[in-house]
């Protein structure tokens, strides 16, 4: 079995870019780390695919995606933390060549 693709999340206003890596497994599903260690994508039965905080606040979601994808789906995204909000679009990256 293949590892879980890593992805970068691009902002659309400024292309900001978040790296997540496979750091894990939650609920039967790849757990994914942003690199910077601050935010964590994962599924769960309450939330479907979603990015949260270490105090458990969610600050994104998929947008018009299937909430029951086996990975985060390849979409555009809503972060959402206090008064601001982004959209991003989540990208696979490319295996590794050796």
């Amino acid at each position: 079995m293949t590892a879980p693709s890593p992805f970068t999340f691009v902002r659309h206003t400024d292309g900001l870019r978040h790296r997540f890596d496979h750091a894990s497994e939650r609920n039967g599903r790849p757990a994914f780390r942003r690199t910077d260690g601050q935010v964590w994508c994962f599924w769960s039965p309450t939330h479907g695919w979603h990015c949260e905080i270490a105090d458990g606040l969610v600050t994104a979601h998929p947008l018009h995606a299937p909430a029951d994808t086996p990975e985060p789906p390849t979409t555009v995204w809503r972060s959402f933390k206090n008064d601001r909000s982004y959209l991003y679009d989540l990208e696979r990256d490319p295996p590794n060549r050796a």
